[in-house]
C-alpha cells in the first residue's frame, strides 16, 4: 500500500458545498474508521479540499472515494490523486 494525495475541487455554489457537507464529513468519518483515509481538510485560495489516502494506485485510491455523497451529487468538479512519498515526520496509521 502507498499514500496518495487527493486533491478535490469544487464547484464555486457554496449553498451546494453546504447542503451536503454534512453527509460528506460523515462518510469521510466512516473512511477514516477503516483506516482508507488518513487525514482531510480544506484548502485555502478556493473552494476544494485535500484528502490523504491508503491505496494501491492512484485509480485505487479515486474508486475508495467513489462512494463520496460531494461526488454523487456533483460538488466535485475534478479530482486528482498522486502517490506522496513522506520524507520527514509521519502519518498516523501509515
Amino acid at each position: 500500500m502507498a499514500i496518495f494525495a487527493v486533491q478535490y475541487t469544487y464547484t464555486d455554489d457554496a449553498q451546494r458545498v453546504a447542503t451536503f457537507r454534512p453527509e460528506h464529513r460523515e462518510h469521510l468519518s466512516e473512511l477514516r474508521r477503516e483506516g482508507t483515509l488518513l487525514l482531510a481538510g480544506a484548502l485555502g485560495g478556493g473552494p476544494g479540499a485535500l484528502l490523504i489516502v491508503v491505496a494501491e494506485s492512484a485509480e485505487d485510491a479515486l474508486a475508495k472515494l467513489d462512494g463520496d455523497p460531494f461526488k454523487r451529487e456533483r460538488v466535485i468538479v475534478d479530482r486528482d490523486a498522486r502517490e506522496w512519498t513522506v520524507a520527514i515526520g509521519e502519518l498516523p496509521g501509515a
